[in-house]
């Protein structure tokens, strides 16, 4: 992803959590699932755990089918 594209996505994603890693860490792991079509457990070790990783690619799809449902567009 572009800085410029990560500056979007981090004020979108942007938090006053201390967290051990941020959610543009996450967001760009899960940039790497989609575009490689890998495996969570086989994700390189400079990403964050796949853990942690598939646990917010569940909550925010399920976010994004619920405000699509409430849209009236699923």
């Amino acid at each position: 992803m572009t800085d410029s594209a990560g500056k979007v996505i981090q004020e979108i994603l942007a938090d006053k959590r201390n967290r051990k890693y941020s959610l543009r860490r996450i967001f760009d792991a899960l940039l790497y699932i989609t575009k490689t079509g890998g495996q969570w457990r086989q994700m390189p070790n400079d990403l964050p755990p796949w853990p942690l990783c598939y646990y917010y690619f569940r909550n925010w799809s399920a976010e994004a089918m619920a405000q699509q449902r409430h849209l009236g567009k699923a």
